[in-house]
């Protein structure tokens, strides 16, 4: 199913200004689509403006090229999972995942056939004739795909399903899910605030911000080219370090006059025309290196050293009291209260206009 949003916008009664604002996306057929965004900026409200739960007040949605403003939620051919994921308490998993099919009066054996494959392809089939109070967390969140799967839809929407699960339950229905979606082929459009989720699941990426998108694409577009400030400051964990300054005679120098760096030939045409204004670097933290490798350096003192096994993060402050973030091995050998020179990959450097927040190179 192929989703299509032309202008796009939704306007509560009683209030003055949009929630939403000309959104305009295509969704292609079988796509793993991840709407990604801070609490408030209008993700949930779109989803459900895609469901029909929420009214549109202008613009056009349409499916495989239908119009579908006016069609009732029940007619549009999807099926949504809650984050609460919304079971019966006093049913059997197997009548919690055949009531819809029930209330469309379907046949006991298609029933029977739906919620059986389901159930296997999901993995819980020893678990039909228990209660839902009497499975695990991720169990119960598989009910609940299941109750979607057995319906056939076009489309699976999804509202942070994983977002009342453990981080180790998270990072393996994580997977799972990747693996369902591969094996059924259907259109998924699947919310989350929780970049990790996007990145190791989506193929395409929806980005919001205050009502808007800030940026569509792949997963690995939003890492190494990020389209604005916003956008390079929400995705990568450490955030992107970013570094105020503007461009005197080709080179970038920081506000505090402690980092000045050459451009790597590629940005320097782009850059030519910023001479003498306000730009913002930004540099990823694992694009540091210690000693001069990469030529211009920086002076930090290490403040804070997190040991995570295969890397260490160091929090670092440069004299003027601006804080960088640093990604290393964590073999290597750092302590709180060092002081150490860093260089950069000036090839990796990301700049942008601080004027507009877009990028420059």
């Amino acid at each position: 199913m192929n989703v299509t949003m032309k202008k796009i916008g939704k306007k509560y009664e009683g209030r003055d200004e949009f929630t939403l604002k000309d959104i305009n996306l295509e969704i292609e057929n079988k796509d793993f689509c991840v709407i990604l965004g801070p609490s408030g900026c209008g993700k949930t409200t779109l989803l459900r403006m895609i469901a029909g739960l929420n009214s549109i007040t202008e613009g056009d949605l349409l499916f495989d090229g239908k119009r579908m403003n006016k069609v009732a939620p029940k007619d549009r051919d999807i099926a949504m999972v809650f984050q609460s994921y919304a079971l019966y308490p006093h049913m059997t998993v197997y009548d919690n995942m055949a009531f819809s099919l029930s209330m469309r009066k379907e046949r006991k054996q298609l029933i029977d056939e739906r919620v059986r494959e389901a159930a296997k392809v999901l993995q819980i089939e020893d678990n039909l004739y228990v209660k839902p109070s009497d499975i695990s967390g991720g169990q119960r969140q598989r009910v609940a795909l299941g109750r979607a799967m057995v319906r056939n839809p076009k489309g699976f929407l999804m509202d942070e399903p994983l977002s009342n699960l453990d981080a180790k339950l998270r990072e393996h229905m994580r997977v799972e899910l990747v693996r369902l979606h591969k094996q059924l082929g259907t259109t998924t459009i699947y919310v989350t605030h929780d970049q990790t989720e996007a990145m190791t699941m989506a193929s395409k990426i929806v980005l919001m911000d205050d009502g808007k998108i800030q940026q569509v694409g792949k997963p690995e577009d939003f890492y190494n080219r990020p389209e604005n400030i916003f956008v390079a400051g929400f995705i990568g964990s450490p955030t992107m370090n970013i570094i105020k300054g503007s461009i005197q005679e080709g080179k970038f120098v920081s506000d505090n006059k402690l980092m000045t760096v050459t451009p790597h030939k590629e940005h320097q045409e782009s850059l030519r025309e910023f001479e003498g204004k306000k730009v913002s670097a930004g540099v990823r933290s694992e694009r540091f290196e210690a000693g001069g490798k990469y030529g211009d350096t920086i002076d930090v003192d290490i403040e804070v050293v997190e040991m995570l096994g295969k890397e260490k993060i160091l929090y670092c402050r440069m004299d003027d009291g601006h804080q960088l973030t640093i990604s290393t091995p964590g073999h290597y050998d750092y302590d709180d209260g060092q002081r150490h020179s860093f260089g950069f990959d000036l090839e990796a450097m990301h700049y942008f206009d601080q004027e507009t927040g877009e990028r420059i190179n």
